[in-house]
């Protein structure tokens, strides 16, 4: 039952990324057909991300009253009921009320499924929990491309739709099997809400150090197909199965990350990651053939990889298991406002200056993430030293039954 468990949650993660990579592989050959700007894409990803930041807020408070199976399983059947909202939509406003849902759906199962994997699993499975999130955002770029040439983007979101409401229907009939873990530590968990989470020291470090990642990773994700349509004059359905070149790195990174990270640590996979994605942002303004560039985002992905999982990961152990739960849900939120709100600005400043700006747009969030993350990092290090010393100097006293050579043991 423990493993059937797991094998559901990497299922559930795969229903997360799929959607994840489908609009940014599909955006070249939708937005003339809608007759919008191509930087309208961002106006899209912006109320999904604002749906998505909502319910990560909510998010503790959902998984308190329902569960997490509950609210993975009602989060997947709201993705697969926006999927298909999309496939009929032939209007850009259409997009814009399913993306509602989508964002809803996201939000809420992207911050349970974290905070329960981070409480009751290794960082190993940590890793391979993102790594099936990069099977689902694999998976669609090939999808939209065959979509593509065989008929419209629409039929796309169909076929994905389809997947996805299989996916919910198979969280449902297994409900059931959630109770392996009946006994779990979210009745220990305190309600700090927001107030409370963001005078926990080092939490806004990290906020700011998530929300800088979650900007760069979102900002490669979303824009390589355009990046490689605008810039390289790569044609639109070749650009669209270049868009998986991304995921394909971030997700076999994932897949590396799991069998390391518990011997090298949290802390130690963030800056290796860093230090990768760094070096595939270089090679992408190299004035060299487009397999350079090619080669520079699978980079970009393989550095991206370890980075998101491991700072969840580490957050029970850097605030606290009894923390966990409010202040990974303010991650969440923290993560999609830097995925609502910096990408969208990359399209205007694309249309304005040339989408070319790319790695150095990249870059200046990447230097963010890394100083924020580690001073975080540093901080939660010396407030759970500083606590250990008062603790260690607290006056202990002895009930004078231990202190009898018969007196029975609190474990018996």
């Amino acid at each position: 039952m423990y493993s059937l468990l797991l094998a559901l949650i990497y299922i559930a993660f795969i229903s997360l990324g799929l959607p994840d990579s489908l609009l940014g592989s599909g955006w070249p050959a939708m937005y003339p057909g809608l007759g919008v700007p191509v930087s309208y894409m961002g106006i899209i990803t912006m109320v999904i991300s604002g749906g998505t930041i909502v319910s990560s807020l909510l998010s503790d408070k959902l998984t308190r009253k329902f569960g997490t199976r509950i609210v993975t399983v009602v989060s997947v059947f709201l993705t697969a009921v926006a999927l298909f909202g999309f496939s009929f939509s032939h209007k850009f406003w259409m997009l814009l009320v399913f993306a509602v849902p989508y964002g809803l759906g996201a939000g809420a199962i992207d911050a349970a499924l974290n905070n329960y994997v981070a409480l009751h699993y290794k960082a190993k499975h940590m890793s391979w929990l993102h790594c099936f999130w990069g099977v689902g955002t694999i998976v669609s770029p090939f999808i939209m491309s065959y979509a593509l040439t065989r008929s419209v983007w629409n039929d796309g979101y169909r076929i994905v739709g389809a997947v996805q409401l299989g996916i919910a229907l198979l969280l449902l009939v297994t409900l059931p099997v959630w109770k392996v873990n009946k006994n779990t530590a979210l009745s220990a968990q305190k309600n700090v809400g927001l107030a409370g989470a963001l005078k926990i020291k080092g939490v806004p470090l990290l906020l700011i150090g998530f929300f800088a990642y979650c900007a760069a990773e979102a900002t490669a994700m979303g824009w390589a197909s355009t990046y490689f349509a605008q810039v390289k004059q790569v044609p639109t359905e070749e650009a669209a199965k270049l868009a998986s070149l991304f995921y394909i790195g971030i997700t076999a990174s994932r897949f590396v990350s799991g069998f390391i990270s518990d011997k090298l640590g949290d802390k130690r996979m963030i800056a290796l990651g860093i230090a990768v994605l760094l070096c595939g942002i270089a090679l992408l303004p190299l004035p060299a053939p487009d397999g350079v560039a090619i080669a520079g985002f699978v980079i970009i992905g393989f550095g991206c990889g370890p980075v998101y999982p491991c700072i969840i990961h580490a957050t029970p152990t850097n605030f606290g298991a009894e923390n966990s739960g409010a202040i990974i849900g303010i991650q969440m939120a923290s993560a999609y406002v830097g995925s609502t709100f910096i990408p969208p600005l990359f399209g205007l400043l694309g249309r304005r200056l040339g989408f070319s700006i790319m790695p150095y747009y990249l870059a200046v969030f990447v230097v963010l993430t890394v100083v924020m993350v580690m001073l975080s990092f540093r901080t939660a290090k010396k407030a759970r030293e500083k606590h250990a010393r008062e603790e260690a100097t607290l006056p202990s006293f002895t009930a004078p039954e231990a202190e009898k050579p018969d007196a029975p043991s609190c474990h018996d």
